[in-house]
Parts: C-alpha cells; sequence; structure tokens
C-alpha cells in the first residue's frame, strides 16, 4: 500500500518547484515561453515509483541519490551531450579549455549506451597506443561501459599519473575485442602544430579548440611566412573533437575576410547568436585544402562549413562526425550545474551540422600506397659510370615518402600544387 503521508508532500514540493521554475523561465525569456500546464498525474507516477524503490529496493537508497539519479535521467533521455554535473564533474569541466589535464587523452561520446571515441588526442597515450576515431570501449579495467554515464567514464580513465589502466575495444572490421593498456600521463595539449610539407606549401595542424588557439594559429602562419612565399597551405582538423566555439570562429576569422562564419537557433532568445569575419584575416588569398574526417566533430566542423561555404578552401577527406548542437552551462544549487542543449549551429549558406556533419569537396579515404618496384635489369642515368651528379644536394634517403605515411596530407599537397599552377598565388 502506497504511503500517502509521503506521496503528497513529494508532489507538493515538485509541483512548487515545477511552478517556480516555469515562472522564471518565463520572466527571463519575456514571456517567449507559454507556460505549460503541471502534469499532476506524471507527478503522481514518479512520487509512486519514488516511495516503491525506497521501500521495496534491496538495499537502501537515499533520498538524496534517487533524486539525483532521477535528474541524472531526464538529462541523459534528452540527447547524448546534455548532462547533470555533481560537484566534481562542474568544477572539472573547465579543464579541457585550458589545455592541461590528467589522463589517457581520449575524446569521448555515447554510442548505443558504450562510450565512443570521437578522437584520440595528439601526442597521448591513447594516439600512441593506436586508438582510433570510431572505436567503442566496451569495459574499463574490469567494469563494463553498458549504461555508464559519460561523466563516469571520464572519472575512471583519469587517475594518478604513471598508473596503468586496461580498456577493451571494439573496432569496425575487427573480429573479436582487443584489450590495450595504457599509462596515464599529464595531458598538455599544443592544439596548434605546423610544419612545412615542402618548399612553398605548409601544414597548420588544430588538434583541438581551446582559448589560446588563434594566437597559436597567427604564429604558426608568422613563421611559415617567414620561411617563403606561402603557395598553399594544408588545415588539418582530421581527429579534432572541437572545443572553445570563439576558438572555432576566430580561426575562420584568419581565412575569411568578410561575411557570416556560423550562427545558432534555439527556444530562447539569447540562444539565437550570429558570428561574423572581422576583415582581420591573415591569409586572404592563399590556395587551401581543409583536411577532415570522422573524428572532426563541433568546433572543427564550423570551421570546414564556414569555409566551404566562403569557397575559401576545398575540403577534402571523409565525412566529419556531426555533432552540430550547443550546449549551456547553468548552475544550480551547492556548486553543481546542468550542460543542456540549448541551439543548434548553421552554416553560413544554413546548413544544419547537426547529425549530418560536413561532407568534404573531394572523398579521399585514408589508405597507404605501396610503390610499384622498376623492372628488374632497367638502367638509368644515375646507373651510368661517370655521370655527373645532379643540382639537389637533399638527401631524403631513409625518410619514408608522404604518399605512404599519409595519404590524405599527401592528396591535400598534390591538389594545392595543381591549383597554384593554374592559379598562381596573389600574395
Amino acid at each position: 500500500m502506497i504511503k500517502r503521508k509521503l506521496i503528497y508532500p513529494i508532489i507538493s514540493v515538485i509541483s512548487l518547484a515545477l511552478l517556480v521554475s516555469v515562472t522564471q523561465v518565463s520572466a527571463e525569456t519575456d514571456e517567449a515561453l507559454e507556460m505549460p500546464t503541471i502534469p499532476v498525474e506524471e507527478i503522481r507516477l514518479f512520487a509512486e515509483v519514488f516511495d516503491r524503490i525506497k521501500s521495496a529496493y534491496v538495499e537502501p537508497v537515499t533520498d538524496q541519490q534517487l533524486l539525483e539519479d532521477a535528474i541524472r535521467g531526464m538529462l541523459s533521455g534528452l540527447d547524448p551531450h546534455s548532462a547533470y554535473l555533481d560537484a566534481k564533474a562542474f568544477e572539472g569541466l573547465q579543464i579541457n579549455t585550458s589545455g592541461r589535464f590528467g589522463g589517457l587523452g581520449i575524446e569521448v561520446g555515447l554510442q548505443d549506451g558504450f562510450i565512443r571515441v570521437i578522437a584520440p588526442i595528439d601526442d597521448t597515450p591513447a594516439q600512441r597506443a593506436g586508438i582510433l576515431a570510431g572505436d567503442l570501449i566496451t569495459k574499463i579495467g574490469d567494469e563494463s561501459t553498458q549504461g555508464m554515464s559519460l561523466n563516469d567514464a571520464v572519472d575512471r580513465m583519469r587517475g594518478r599519473i604513471g598508473s596503468r589502466l586496461t580498456i577493451t575495444i571494439v573496432r569496425e572490421g575487427v573480429e573479436k575485442p582487443f584489450e590495450l593498456t595504457l599509462e596515464r600521463a599529464s595531458i598538455s595539449v599544443t592544439s596548434v602544430r605546423h610544419r612545412l610539407l615542402e618548399t612553398g606549401y605548409g601544414m597548420i595542424r588544430i588538434s583541438q579548440f581551446q582559448n589560446n588557439t588563434a594566437d597559436q594559429l597567427r604564429k604558426s602562419i608568422e613563421t611559415l611566412k617567414g620561411m617563403g612565399e606561402l603557395r598553399g597551405i594544408v588545415l588539418d582538423l582530421r581527429n579534432n573533437p572541437g572545443g572553445v566555439l570563439q576558438a572555432a570562429v576566430q580561426v575562420s576569422d584568419a581565412f575569411i575576410s568578410e561575411g557570416l562564419i556560423v550562427y545558432t537557433e534555439g527556444r530562447l532568445p539569447n540562444s539565437e547568436l550570429r558570428f561574423n569575419a572581422t576583415g582581420d584575416t591573415l591569409l586572404p588569398d592563399t590556395p587551401m585544402v581543409v583536411l577532415i574526417n570522422a573524428g572532426s566533430a563541433s568546433a572543427s566542423e564550423i570551421v570546414a562549413g564556414a569555409l566551404q561555404d566562403h569557397r575559401r578552401a576545398v575540403i577534402m577527406g571523409t565525412d566529419s562526425f556531426g555533432k552540430g548542437s550547443v550546449q549551456t552551462i547553468l548552475p544550480v544549487s551547492s556548486g553543481r550545474g546542468v550542460k543542456l542543449t540549448t541551439a543548434r549551429y548553421f552554416t553560413p549558406d544554413g546548413r544544419s551540422i547537426q547529425a549530418d556533419g560536413i561532407r568534404p569537396d573531394v572523398v579521399v579515404e585514408d589508405a597507404r600506397i605501396t610503390r610499384i618496384e622498376t623492372a628488374a635489369g632497367q638502367i638509368r642515368e644515375r646507373d651510368l659510370s661517370g655521370h655527373l651528379s645532379g643540382s639537389d644536394s637533399q638527401n631524403r634517403q631513409g625518410e619514408e615518402p608522404l604518399g605512404q605515411r599519409d595519404y590524405q596530407l599527401y592528396e591535400a599537397l598534390n591538389l594545392l600544387k595543381a591549383i597554384s599552377i593554374v592559379q598562381p598565388s596573389r600574395g
């Protein structure tokens, strides 16, 4: 029999809380949302289930635990990115954007109840162990990740620097699950790296978008320009899981002279934002190729979409991840918070990134190429006795060709060379 003394106070408290909450939302949004009717029957059902668990569950459960679990369930049922943040998770939320944290170096999401790798972070234990975007983590240690929240998974993967953790991986194309043992490290992420691929052709790699990414990008571009005329540049956003929205806007602004970069739409008036180029452009005319893949998500998709819509760069690689939603952090009582999806991203041409992702202009799958051996007995000039030496004094022997090391980057470089032939650099 239901304990009426317990149920009705709970109903009253929840009803009052809902009423106060709705009133606050309406006031904050200038009555943009109509006040919904309170679902009394559903609240009565909640109170009944609450009471049944309290009285019949095999072990005692506190009211606080039940109510927090109810909040978690309420948010996790919305989408994979909305979540309840307890005090520890709320405090740790700022860690990734600062660029330094401890753990394995994996950006993760939820898929089919398991933890899915969005991307390994460059130069971390995860990348060195060979973890790939799209891998499913089915166990952390001896514990199954089935039904585990993202926050719990991240907490379990973090730990004392130098300690070891075994995770179980399911990978598409691999018949059986396999285990990897990684050593936790202090993860200090340098979000921007650069190098010269060949004379006149540079590459900038952005591994994730942090508060200082735009400054690092500016320094990388100046360094490459100091090495001579830039005839083309590759912007590598592969396995970039995203990060700070403003950093993505600033990176796009570095290559776009004018116009819209990205806009958002949501139910609340303050969720509708538009970001435009400022004209403070570092490379307004240099030919560009942007590399993306299934590990390119969120902020990296914003950059790729903006450059694609403005016809500023050729997008190459494979379809991106498709994470085009905006999460807002809403503080609540006792140092806790709620991460709530409040809007969607749209490219300048009005394309929704959510679920669809960015589709490349030129599809290039990740692959390895091998050289066909020269026919036995074929003689070249360098084989002749007394031949003259060439003028190129560089010794590249022992270095694996780019086409074998990174086929997608190799194709991006080839495309830049073709563009520079028919469209010489204007700046």
